[in-house]
């Protein structure tokens, strides 16, 4: 998305347990990770599409500026993103790359970089191919289709069984759904809310069932947050009702979709053989922040670090907007995005949270747990995983 969602994938859409947990050299390699979703898990998959008038790109300051070499690399962030906190947690110096990037390796430095993973997710993608017609993005359904390409280069490296044996131990994470809601009202459709989540969840079932066909077992999703409080939701609700605060109608459809989803995934668990998920709930991860933002150590949970205007959201982070002197008391980034620190934050709770704010973390044990990535973990963080099975 090139909206928000607290992984998302996503803020996903995810991380630490309090710092990254050292590895040495003698260790077994991490866990293949692959990563799909909007722009809360892009991590420069849209740099690579054409630069005409409706596409959404971070690649130029101020994005960036807390990243190594303050170096704006396609992240709608100031610095890292959830992807990448992500991909810390299991042993990688970051988020895989994006599969565009790959695709433009040669042979010996495209299997390095295949056995680690791979980003597909692309800022103001969705659920469905509908969401952003008229923008230059890769939905997610086009995300899975790189995914299978990747899993036939990956087959012809190394054989059938090998490759189905790493995918079946890789780790999925998704962080999507924000861009269709904003969608959902921005068209001011006139189709009953449960009638659309109903459609969303009937896509998100069929878009994991695609990936469980190509071989992917363990799944980490996370769901949308309250989308309704992003800065720019916020000059909605101003225009539309007259007073500050949240666009309260955006933030219900995000809990009905949350309960959607989280039923969805019950199911699909008793229908399919070996599949393992956790499920992230942004939305309370989100809101408990913005209601007790002290405890976090935020001081502004409205306004954009990076913008113009009313509460920085009345225009897009870039060179000529105005940029807040310390990242670390804002929870937003630009009118949608999170910043690091809240990314950062979000997912340290959803990979080491209580189930108030995690069901099941199964995919998470499990992966912790494995032969080629148990070693990656201090013995007392899996002693302790081991301990909440028993």
């Amino acid at each position: 998305m090139a909206k928000i969602q607290f992984s998302a994938f996503v803020f996903l859409f995810v991380i630490l347990v309090n710092n990254i947990i050292p590895h040495s050299a003698d260790e077994t390699l991490p866990p293949t990770i692959f990563i799909l979703g909007d722009s809360t898990a892009d991590v420069g998959t849209n740099n690579y599409l054409p630069d005409i008038a409706t596409a959404i790109k971070a690649n130029f300051p101020h994005n960036g500026i807390d990243f190594p070499n303050s170096r704006p690399t396609g992240r709608f962030s100031n610095g890292f993103n959830s992807a990448d906190f992500v991909a810390k947690f299991f042993g990688l110096k970051r988020s895989p790359a994006p599969f565009f990037f790959l695709t433009t390796l040669k042979s010996n430095h495209f299997r390095k970089h295949l056995l680690k993973g791979v980003n597909f997710a692309s800022a103001g993608s969705g659920l469905l191919d509908i969401t952003g017609p008229n923008l230059s993005v890769v939905p997610l359904s086009q995300q899975i289709s790189q995914f299978s390409t990747v899993k036939d280069n990956l087959t012809a490296l190394i054989g059938l069984g090998a490759s189905e044996q790493i995918l079946s131990k890789s780790l999925f994470f998704i962080s999507i759904g924000s861009n269709d809601i904003f969608g959902y009202f921005l068209s001011m459709s006139t189709m009953p809310a449960d009638q659309y989540i109903g459609l969303l969840i009937s896509a998100y079932s069929d878009h994991i069932t695609n990936l469980y066909k190509l071989g992917a077992r363990k799944f980490g999703i996370i769901s949308v947050p309250p989308v309704g409080c992003c800065p720019s939701q916020r000059l909605v609700q101003k225009l539309i009702n007259g007073v500050d605060g949240c666009f309260q109608p955006e933030n219900d459809f995000a809990v009905a979709f949350h309960s959607a989803l989280e039923t969805l995934l019950l199911n699909i668990s008793s229908q399919l053989p070996g599949f393992k998920y956790s499920l992230g709930n942004g939305y309370r991860m989100t809101i408990d922040v913005i209601n007790n933002p002290h405890a976090s150590g935020f001081e502004n949970v409205d306004s954009a670090c990076c913008g113009i205007g009313t509460l920085n959201a009345q225009g897009p982070c870039n060179r000529t907007a105005s940029v807040c002197p310390d990242r670390r008391k804002y929870l937003f980034w630009d009118l949608y995005h999170p910043t690091k620190k809240a990314a950062y934050l979000a997912a340290q709770t959803l990979y080491n949270g209580p189930p108030y704010y995690i069901r099941w973390r199964t995919v998470l044990i499990v992966g912790l747990l494995d032969d080629e990535c148990k070693r990656h973990r201090r013995a007392a963080v899996i002693t302790a995983f081991v301990s909440s099975l028993l």
